[in-house]
């Protein structure tokens, strides 16, 4: 053990966060110890609040502190148009899309792909309920804007599949964002050219 042990146990909790290594961990805990006990204290109250507070909006699945987010709530009171569905990964890509500030539409987080090897089938992500939105909705059109790899590219292909006779728009993002990129690495100018020039793929 070369840490005392609170510094140790801070820095293996640090690490848990996606990308951070022991470095990266040893550097983030120990600025703690350089913050006022009032920065601390609110810091671990945030964290606490977003883990009791947020949850998932009953109708897209995207992080909300009440049943419905707010894009779902405009959608619903005319503010947004809920016959585009912009089908995503996972809740941070909304925040990608909403900071763009040109999307007119609704979203639909699947918190998932379609990864076989992984033993992750459609049953397995959020679908069900997109069919179920779909069906009430006139004149939809689904935009998929999933990352460009195997998984997001079968994820793709089930969805455009599923809605191939039933007479809704499916396009998918512009290819020109880069292979493999995640959606909510892209600047707002990028995301915003590849949303305008989608490709249809009914």
């Amino acid at each position: 053990m070369i840490y005392p042990d609170s510094l140790e146990k801070a820095i293996t909790y640090f690490k848990k966060l996606p990308g951070v290594g022991e470095k990266s961990a040893e550097r983030m805990a120990l600025s703690i110890l350089d913050m006022d006990d009032e920065v601390v204290q609110e810091l671990s109250e945030s964290i606490l609040l977003c883990k009791n507070k947020l949850k998932k909006c009953k109708i897209c699945a995207s992080l909300t502190e009440n049943e419905i987010c707010d894009v779902c709530s405009k959608a619903d009171n005319g503010y947004r148009n809920k016959n585009i569905i912009c089908v995503l990964e996972d809740p941070k890509s909304v925040f990608a899309f909403e900071r763009a500030g040109k999307f007119e539409g609704t979203y639909h987080i699947l918190n998932g792909l379609i990864s076989p090897i992984d033993g992750i089938g459609p049953d397995d992500i959020n679908l069900s309920s997109l069919v179920q939105r779909v069906k009430e909705l006139k004149n939809p059109e689904i935009i998929i804007a999933l990352k460009s790899t195997i998984e997001g590219e079968a994820t793709t292909l089930y969805i455009k599949k599923i809605f191939e006779n039933n007479n809704v728009i499916v396009s998918r993002l512009s290819y020109g964002i880069p292979m493999g990129v995640e959606i909510d690495y892209l600047d707002e100018q990028t995301l915003f050219n590849a949303l305008n020039d989608r490709k249809n793929l009914s």
